[in-house]
């Protein structure tokens, strides 16, 4: 009699242990039609995971980049004009011949951009670039050459840095172009100037 009751109980299990899979499908426990989607979303925003934050655009005033573009490109052309003078070196005279076609070049094209999108351009330098100016220009000679070569590398990594954040965050389509296509030209001069400062030590 014990024999068939442990029979009985054995079978009862084995038959409750078999109904839970036989209403879900045989897949279905280990493979739900949810879980790569769950797996997904676990990784991206489980535990211990950090997600990417998203840099805030920059802000650039255009007609301030305008501004002062115009008045340092002025002081470029008035400071190379001091370098043809005054440099004793014929390769300083010569970057700061350059110095003068192309920030000229240049302040037309400033002129233009700054038109279209009717920005006023200051026509004179201010104060703070004509001090400047003048105690470069009671140098000469070695002195002169050392002290130019130090304020051109200082500008233009300036000017460098300024252009980039114009070109890439600026808002007014003219401004914008203005900045993209004379980036290039200032690049060349930072690494011209450079060389030259080395070459001079």
């Amino acid at each position: 009699m014990r024999k068939i009751l442990l029979t009985a109980c054995m079978l009862g299990t084995a038959l409750w242990a078999q109904s839970p899979s036989s209403g879900g499908g045989g897949q279905s426990p280990s493979t739900p039609p949810t879980f790569p989607e769950s797996r997904s979303a676990g990784t991206a925003a489980g535990p211990g995971s950090t997600p990417e934050p998203t840099p805030a655009p920059r802000k650039v005033d255009d007609t301030k980049f305008i501004k002062e573009s115009a008045l340092g490109g002025m002081a470029e052309v008035e400071m190379g004009k001091l370098a043809t003078q005054k440099a004793s070196s014929d390769a300083v005279k010569q970057f700061g011949q350059r110095m003068v076609d192309d920030h000229s070049k240049a302040n037309q094209q400033l002129k233009q951009a700054a038109a279209k999108s009717n920005i006023e351009v200051p026509t004179s330098l201010d104060s703070k670039h004509q001090s400047h100016i003048d105690k470069l220009a009671k140098l000469s000679g070695p002195e002169f050459d050392k002290a130019y070569l130090k304020d051109q590398v200082k500008d233009h990594e300036h000017d460098v840095d300024k252009f980039k954040d114009e070109a890439q965050y600026g808002s007014d389509p003219n401004v914008k172009q203005f900045a993209m296509a004379t980036l290039p030209t200032l690049q060349e001069h930072l690494s011209a100037v450079k060389d030259l400062k080395k070459a001079a030590k």
